[in-house]
């Protein structure tokens, strides 16, 4: 059996880097995804909410990934679960450029939604797995590179529409990092994740999704996803709509700043732990979509959008680290759940937000999810008064 003893730290940073090439595959799916909503609207003559429906399938289709690979990553390995990412990869493309309608759109996004929740089955417990005694820091650092992809992939957006390319042409882009991972990783030994290393069985490995404070997590994971990934997949489509900058230059601004800040993971865990870090950013996070809401002009949409942004930041990353420190046992299957849910719960917020983008307009849009991350911040700082004083509990975001 492969273990992170028997590789090589070469080898280590190789794997690494080829799943941050990867993560950035599904950033660019998600980029450019946001970039097309109105030209493929006004092509196939959809409304909004059919354009979020098709987006939706993304989300599930990454959470029926998960599901379905989170088990498998424990018990086939990683490796098998990437191979059948990147074809998935290459078909999801493939058919969103030969679209011809609301259902190969909604067919093709699937396929690309079903990759990226391999992708994440994979590489969760890949860096888990890489760097036992830095989980949390290392998770940030890989998931900088999904806000890092979208920065590539709408400035790449951004650059086609300036020279006149069509969306099909923009779609075909996300190939280039698709094809960069798998001749990254595929030549390469993969370990077996840390709970099957340890000997433990699949039974045990379930048993630990049913421990209550793991349902918290769960539940707080919900609302953090929906948080950010619904709000920013809508982003370009409703800032371009209040202020006179591109949509997809604001979702660049927006998705540097969170790269920015997930590449600081060392700096920032180093002087505060994860419980207050997610307080502290799920209260940012909705005082940035309420700003978001009802501001109008460039500079004060770019001030309410880098505080969003800040408040984004470390969400999903965190809390992927926070479940793998306290659950160690739980191996790829409890981070596949933490993923999985996350995108299932974007699924139907995506559609919502379209549904109220077209009876309300675009400000009421955000101004929807301004309360989820409030719910969060208010769990967390229960949490930190109940465990600051606690001798038991260990300072989660601490290598």
């Amino acid at each position: 059996m492969i273990t992170n003893n028997t590789l090589t730290p070469s080898q280590r940073s190789l794997l690494f880097n080829g799943s941050c090439m990867a993560l950035i595959a599904t950033a660019l799916c998600f980029a450019i995804r946001s970039d097309v909503f109105d030209a493929q609207a006004a092509e196939f003559a959809l409304s909004k909410e059919q354009i979020g429906w098709t987006a939706s399938t993304a989300f599930w289709g990454f959470t029926v990934a998960m599901l379905f690979g989170g088990p498998l990553c424990d018990r086939i390995g990683m490796k098998p679960l990437l191979g059948a990412a990147f074809v998935m990869h290459v078909t999801g493309v493939l058919v969103t450029v030969m679209a011809q309608g609301f259902w190969s759109l909604y067919s093709a996004t699937l396929a690309i939604g079903i990759a990226n929740g391999l992708v994440e089955a994979a590489i969760n417990p890949l860096a888990a797995t890489l760097y036992p005694d830095r989980k949390v820091q290392k998770l940030n650092l890989l998931h900088l590179w999904f806000p890092g992809g979208i920065v590539i992939g709408g400035l790449m957006a951004w650059m086609l529409t300036g020279l006149d390319i069509g969306w099909r042409i923009k779609s075909a882009t996300i190939l280039i990092p698709t094809l960069i991972y798998a001749w990254m990783m595929f030549r390469l030994p993969f370990p077996r994740t840390e709970a099957v290393a340890q000997g433990l069985s699949l039974k045990d490995i379930y048993a630990e999704a049913f421990r209550p404070m793991f349902w918290l997590f769960f539940g707080c994971m919900i609302l953090t996803a929906a948080s950010e990934l619904a709000p920013n997949q809508w982003m370009p489509s409703i800032l371009s709509k209040t202020t006179e900058l591109p949509g997809i230059a604001l979702l660049v601004w927006i998705s540097g700043i969170m790269a920015l800040g997930r590449a600081s993971s060392d700096w920032v865990f180093a002087r505060i732990s994860s419980v207050p870090l997610m307080m502290v950013s799920t209260l940012l996070a909705s005082i940035g979509l309420y700003t978001l809401s009802s501001v109008s002009g460039s500079a004060a949409t770019l001030a309410a959008s880098a505080l969003f942004a800040v408040g984004v930041t470390f969400l999903w990353p965190t809390m992927l680290g926070i479940t793998a420190e306290r659950f160690p046992r739980g191996g790829g299957f409890l981070l596949a759940l933490m993923g999985g849910v996350g995108m299932l719960s974007s699924s139907f917020t995506v559609p919502m937000i379209g549904r109220v983008y077209d009876q309300s307009g675009p400000a009421a849009a955000l101004r929807t999810v301004t309360v989820l991350p409030l719910v969060v911040c208010v769990i967390f700082a229960f949490l930190w008064f109940a465990e600051r004083n606690s001798p038991k509990v260990k300072a989660v975001g601490h290598a």
